[in-house]
């Protein structure tokens, strides 16, 4: 394992830099009940992330890990405790302005929820085109059918609502809403996980095509790492609030260098006789982000942790090109032949 950072110095679209979030206790007994705890909860813990112009990265992790915390930074909803993020390697300010929210986008994991049922989809396109001043009034209708083409969607869907649609194509509908601002950066936090398996792919499709057509740069956040293998450029793991690997996927998937991620994709079920691995298995549940461990945050549940990995918390070091990994056992997790991956071919 080496013993210095990649120092990216690449042109990034999005960035954040020692990024926290924590939040204190409630005030109210009703509060401190519901909780059970008086103390700060850990939401991100120093993270560093970058999403290059054009790229799409994904950020996996388990529910609680801090993703959607961080997507609500990055669009301006909530403000990080501590840490800098940059659109475009401008400093995002700390109230957000009409600009900064248009450069950043988010799709919602809910397409049931994320529109508002009682405006038809031509207003709420038009709306949008206007406050942000995207084209003149009389080219409204027409930018409002393009972006309904962008997203497969037709011309007649204009004077319809959104509870006269299917899941999958509300969420298309949610995706033009969002691209119709023209935003530098789409987040789009755990966009499939609420819809039907069959719908899933048609989505994830039509992301990366809106990548190629547009040149977006996306930050795709989903907690299966299966659903972004065949998507992302990249891949970021999170764990308890903090990145624990970054690589490009093709590597992360056959060299993972952080025991967190190893289980990530050795819990990925396969049609196969090796889809069961006895050789490394992961135990327990995630510790509270109140509470979060001494040392590495991930030796309670880390079969390879030792007395040194107890005692020491990581930081996210270079172990390869353009391949980063919190671990101090990242050296011995390369040894452990990955699920129908043998170790002569990796």
């Amino acid at each position: 394992m080496t013993g210095t950072t990649t120092g990216n110095v690449e042109a990034s679209v999005l960035r954040v830099s020692a990024l926290t979030k924590a939040y204190g206790p409630g005030t109210s007994l009703l509060s401190r009940f519901a909780t059970g705890r008086a103390g700060t909860l850990k939401a991100l813990d120093g993270v560093d992330l970058h999403v290059r112009p054009g790229e799409i990265l994904a950020l996996v992790g388990e529910s609680g890990s801090g993703k959607s915390t961080l997507a609500k930074i990055l669009v301006g909803s909530t403000s990080p405790t501590s840490g800098d993020v940059s659109i475009a390697g401008e400093p995002a300010p700390a109230s957000r302005t009409k600009e900064s929210s248009r450069r950043v986008q988010m799709v919602f994991q809910d397409p049931y929820s994320s529109l508002n049922p009682r405006i038809p989809v031509g207003r709420m396109l038009s709306e949008l085109l206007l406050l942000h001043r995207i084209v003149p009034r009389a080219e409204v209708r027409a930018e409002s059918v393009r972006l309904l083409n962008l997203v497969g969607l037709e011309e007649d869907v204009l004077t319809a609502y959104p509870s006269q649609f299917s899941g999958g194509q509300r969420q298309r509908l949610a995706i033009a809403r969002a691209l119709a601002v023209r935003p530098e950066v789409l987040i789009a936090d755990e966009p499939v996980s609420a819809l039907d398996v069959s719908v899933q792919a048609t989505i994830l499709e039509l992301f990366a095509t809106l990548r190629t057509e547009l040149g977006l740069s996306i930050l795709f956040i989903a907690h299966n790492l299966a659903v972004v293998q065949h998507l992302a450029d990249r891949v970021a793991v999170m764990y308890l609030g903090r990145i624990v690997e970054v690589a490009p996927t093709a590597q992360l998937f056959t060299e993972p260098r952080h025991p967190y991620t190893r289980a990530l994709i050795d819990s990925i079920p396969r049609m196969t006789e090796t889809s069961v691995n006895d050789g490394f298995e992961v135990d327990g549940e995630p510790p509270s982000p109140y509470d979060v461990p001494a040392g590495c945050r991930f030796h309670p549940r880390c079969p390879l942790a030792s007395e040194v990995c107890r005692e020491n918390d990581p930081p996210l070091l270079a172990v390869g090109p353009a391949h980063e990994s919190a671990c101090l056992k990242a050296d011995e997790l390369a040894l452990i032949p990955v699920p129908n991956v043998p170790l002569e071919q990796r």
